[in-house]
């Protein structure tokens, strides 16, 4: 049994204690006594948070770590799409580099896990979900990737996409993915049949993009909640931006409540990402009346957008500062949403820093979680299973970086 002993770390704000480390679990705080043999890290007095988790991120499309990319004028979503198929195009570096990268970025600012939603059409066929598990797979130990097959041009409009979306998930999906039935597809019976007909005879949870406001989304909401139940598929269906229920806020909260209690008793999830004028949603409510709201970072410096750095904890910055967040509990409540939210949504082991907790945390200057939502610091330790991976917003374990270079040396030779 590996023992580590962290001195002087902060838990839930309080004075500093000593925290003993065993196989990947909390073994005690202020131990009365100490094994044989343990390693010390030396907390220096930081806070201790619970790592966050990245519930809806877009690895395949990023350009991080590469150069600048300029991006053209959109003014709808598909205007988005084709775009971003044209500029990909070109992209000189191959995915699992380019999301490798992003994954890098993500793990040293303490993400735990990520739902990585991967572009499945024809013009890319499994390319992407082939490189996001590549890059996943050599990084295994330092990060949790679930991969989403995502059909971002369409299902039906697109011929041969479902029949790639059930290939995905023998080569390396973990989720299936669907993308606006109305406003892509024009046809919301026609693809949730093909949606939810596939994610049950696959076994795999189903995590849809919905991006329509107004009725419509409210009516494919409630549609999606209702096949969920006819399924039996409670607590493994999610409904990505769901920005129509944002709508529902500002309506006096009676709708709001209907729908949500809708999606309470189907046991449908919803991510959120805080992004720039889109509506987000009103997660404060929905989860007082039972409706898990994880949040994730969607595109990262990309052909959608410039912004977007990988980091949950700005993720839960942004959280707060979207909802006027001001008090300790709101903004702790924003970070709640990334951590706790996010981990129940990708099925991970809860952790609230106690024995018996997996040892999976940030060590943070702050004085709160309030202050670390909003100076969103850099963590000073990155801890996972117990063992210290970055560290000051650099790697540790680097075994996975020389694996990469070995394959950057091996094309330059080509």
């Amino acid at each position: 049994m590996t023992h580590i002993l962290f001195t002087a770390i902060r838990l839930a704000g309080g004075q500093p204690r000593d925290v003993l480390v065993a196989d990947g679990r909390i073994a005690a705080i202020t131990p009365p006594a100490l094994p044989e043999e343990y390693e010390v890290v030396d907390g220096g007095g930081a806070l201790a948070l619970p790592s966050p988790v990245d519930a809806h991120i877009h690895p395949d499309k990023t350009t991080w770590g590469q150069t600048w990319l300029s991006r053209t004028p959109a003014s709808s979503l598909r205007d988005l799409i084709d775009g971003d198929v044209a500029a990909r195009a070109d992209m000189p570096a191959p995915v699992e580099d380019r999301a490798g990268a992003l994954m890098d970025r993500a793990i040293t600012r303490g993400t735990r896990a990520m739902r990585a939603h991967v572009d499945v059409a024809p013009v890319h066929g499994l390319s992407n979900v082939h490189g996001v598990r590549a890059a996943a797979a050599s990084r295994a130990d330092l990060l949790d990737v679930q991969v989403v097959a995502f059909p971002q041009l369409g299902l039906l409009t697109e011929p041969g996409t479902a029949e790639l979306l059930e290939k995905a998930l023998s080569e390396g999906a973990d989720v299936l993915g669907g993308l606006d039935p109305v406003g892509v597809d024009g046809d919301m019976h026609g693809q949730l049949d093909v949606l939810f007909g596939l994610a049950e005879r696959a076994a795999v949870p189903l995590d849809l993009h919905l991006h329509d406001g107004g009725p419509s989304g409210i009516e494919q909401v409630t549609e999606i909640a209702r096949r969920t139940v006819t399924l039996g598929m409670q607590g493994r269906v999610t409904v990505s931006h769901a920005f129509c229920l944002a709508g529902l806020a500002g309506l006096g909260g009676d709708e709001l409540t209907r729908v949500g209690e809708i999606l309470a008793e189907a046991g449908v999830s919803l991510t959120t990402c805080a992004l720039g004028a889109d509506p987000v949603v009103p997660f404060g409510p929905l989860g007082e009346l039972g409706v898990l709201v994880a949040a994730g970072s969607d595109g990262v410096r990309d052909p959608w957008t410039p912004f977007g750095d990988g980091d949950m904890i700005t993720r839960a910055h942004l959280l707060a500062y979207r909802t006027d967040a001001r008090t300790d509990a709101e903004l702790a409540a924003c970070y709640a949403v990334v951590a706790h939210g996010g981990a129940a949504l990708l099925g991970l082991e809860r952790t609230e820093l106690r024995v018996g907790d997996p040892a999976d945390f940030v060590l943070l200057p702050g004085d709160s979680v309030a202050q670390v939502v909003v100076d969103r610091p850099v963590p000073s330790l990155v801890v996972r299973a117990g063992r210290v991976i970055a560290r000051d917003g650099q790697l540790v374990d680097s075994g996975h970086l020389r694996a990469a270079g070995d394959r950057l040396v091996e094309r330059a030779s080509r």
